[in-house]
């Protein structure tokens, strides 16, 4: 049988290993999930809410171990790693709650009634950079509505989503949640099975294969493709507080975050004191190990993630893009802290996702330079204006699901996370988005 070997990008020692599911046990899984998925339906959805608490506490004692596997499979630091962990198990029953909130049936006249139904079996894909939390997103109103779900975890992580899969599988009935794993030809069976719905976070590429794969059956699908997230700087901003959002936003995760910032365009009259504070606030970024003192800025996920960001720096420098801090080549694993001014349109570092720590910054003279420049991409999933009164203005124009006003992207609370344009397909969080794992029915007495 053959076998899937997670590397610790650090150092590229193996950290473990787990079967690569076949297309006969694919097969075995979708029937055991339509199965297992009839009974679960037929439970009342208090009763479904507290089975997931209850698979949930499990997952306390366990909270340690899941963090040191994200730090080891994909090079995040342990304090964030231990963020991320801390917070699924945390905030699990918040989110149940907030599941159950959206699913209740509602009165639509005296003898009609709104209903959220189970539609079925649901495949979750989820990412390597936020490996549990962004599978974890998904599944929870997928179950809560009364679905079954087969998680396909990103082949760079797959023994965190293993731990958390199997513990919680410990405390759910047969076939309820199930994992498998693989490469993407094992996430394309996954699409193409006999199930009724994929929710995926991942890139635009991948999200185009599997809407052309899904198609056939119109299977629903909800889909984060990831961002290009532009930041506009204007005069009247407080340069001290926009550098360092700039900074913190372009660095988080190693910049592997797809709410990151990628393109900061700054006023020209302000331009040299904005660059001055964030070459300042970016040289308190330290990179290292997973569990060395003081280091927030760990290894890129993968060779291949890194020389993605190696090939666009190198790109900018080609067309004349100035290095502030840093350099146009790095060796593996680390690319170390970044800040690039003059980049242009034509530059790979303003037209696609980087994904690295990189600040990449140009100048404009009037604002609607800015805002043209921020809105052409098909990206659209934030934006940020820094400013003061005449920033909400500017935010009014940004072309994208999330935008901001002098702090970052995402709302409070139970608040949908949502990308335009090719940045996603549907969405998830808040009552609607929770609403879209669900069959809508009208039913009249």
């Amino acid at each position: 049988m053959s076998r899937l070997y997670s590397v610790n990008p650090l150092d590229q020692s193996v950290v473990g290993d787990v079967a690569v599911t076949t297309q006969e046990q694919l097969t075995e899984i979708v029937e055991r999930a339509k199965i297992g998925q009839q009974a679960w339906a037929k439970c009342a959805l208090s009763e479904r809410a507290q089975q997931l608490s209850d698979a949930y506490k499990k997952l306390l004692p366990h909270q340690a171990q899941l963090a040191t596997l994200i730090s080891q499979e994909m090079g995040k630091d342990f304090r964030r790693a231990s963020y991320e962990a801390h917070g699924v198990v945390q905030s699990a029953a918040y989110m149940i709650e907030e599941a159950v909130d959206a699913f209740q049936p509602e009165r639509l006249a005296a003898r009609s009634e709104l209903q959220y139904r189970a539609l079925g079996v649901v495949g979750v894909i989820s990412p390597w950079n936020y490996p549990l939390a962004m599978a974890n997103n998904l599944l929870i109103p997928a179950l809560v509505a009364g679905n079954s779900v087969i998680l396909k975890p990103s082949e760079h992580t797959p023994l965190v989503a293993d731990l958390f899969i199997q513990t919680l599988q410990s405390q759910l009935p047969d076939g309820v949640l199930q994992i498998v794993h693989g490469d993407g030809q094992v996430g394309q069976a996954l699409v193409q099975s006999d199930i009724q719905m994929i929710a995926f976070t991942g890139s635009v590429a991948a999200g185009r294969n599997i809407m052309a794969n899904a198609a056939p059956q119109l299977k629903r699908l909800v889909m984060e493709l990831g961002g290009n997230d532009p930041m506009i700087v204007l005069a009247s901003a407080d340069i001290k507080a926009a550098a360092r959002f700039a900074v913190a936003s372009s660095f988080e995760n190693a910049g592997q975050m797809c709410t990151s910032t990628e393109r900061v365009y700054v006023d020209q009259s302000i331009a040299d004191a904005f660059y001055q504070q964030v070459m300042a606030d970016a040289r308190n970024y330290q990179t290292g190990g997973w569990d060395e003192p003081g280091v927030n800025i760990g290894p890129l996920a993968s060779a291949d993630q890194h020389q993605r960001v190696v090939n666009q720096l190198q790109d900018a420098e080609q067309k004349g893009a100035r290095f502030l801090m840093g350099q146009a080549d790095y060796p593996l694993p680390f690319v170390e802290p970044t800040v690039v001014a003059g980049m242009t349109p034509d530059m790979q570092l303003e037209q696609t996702e980087t994904f690295g720590p990189v600040v990449a910054m140009a100048e404009f003279e009037h604002v609607e330079e800015a805002i043209e420049r921020a809105n052409d991409s098909i990206y659209g999933l934030g934006a940020v204006v820094f400013g003061g009164q005449d920033a909400a203005a500017v935010a009014e124009q940004l072309e994208a699901g999330m935008v901001s006003v002098n702090q970052g992207v995402g709302g409070p609370g139970d608040s949908p996370w949502v990308g335009a344009k090719q940045s996603g397909f549907g969405f998830h969080g808040s009552k609607a988005g929770h609403r879209q794992f669900s069959q809508v029915r009208v039913i009249n007495f």
